[in-house]
C-alpha cells in the first residue's frame, strides 16, 4: 500500500501556499513537480511549502524541491519550505538547508517574503 501526497493550496496577493501531507516521495514526486510547476506559472511567484505534516522525503522529492526553488527563482520569486525535524534532517544530510531556504513555520516564512 503507498500513501500518497495530498495538500491544500491558497493563492494570496504576492504568494501561494501549499500545505502538503504524505509522502514526497519516487511514486509523488512527478505530480507534486508538474502541479507545483504550473502553479508558478500562473502566478504568483513566492511558493510556501508547508512540508510539516510530511512523514518522508527521499531523493527524489529532493530533487523535486531543488527544481521548484529553482523555476521559483527563475521567475523572480522565492520558494521558502516549512519543515518538521524529519524534513530538516534528510535536507541537511545533503547540506541543502542554506539553498532550500528552511523556515520553523508558516509565519517566518511569511515574514521571509516581505
Amino acid at each position: 500500500m503507498t500513501v500518497s501526497l495530498r495538500g491544500t493550496r491558497e493563492v494570496k496577493e504576492n504568494y501561494q501556499l501549499f500545505r502538503l501531507t504524505g509522502l514526497l516521495d519516487a511514486f509523488s514526486e512527478p505530480t507534486f513537480r508538474k502541479v507545483i510547476g504550473k502553479c508558478i506559472d500562473d502566478g504568483p511567484k513566492n511558493i510556501v511549502l508547508d512540508l510539516s505534516q510530511i512523514d518522508f522525503v527521499d531523493s527524489s522529492g529532493l530533487g523535486a524541491l531543488v527544481q521548484t526553488a529553482k523555476q521559483a527563482q527563475s521567475s523572480s520569486g522565492s520558494l521558502q519550505i516549512v519543515t518538521n525535524a524529519r524534513v530538516t534532517q534528510t535536507v541537511k544530510l545533503v547540506r541543502l538547508e542554506k539553498f532550500l531556504s528552511l523556515q520553523t513555520s508558516v509565519d517566518v516564512a511569511l515574514e521571509n517574503l516581505k
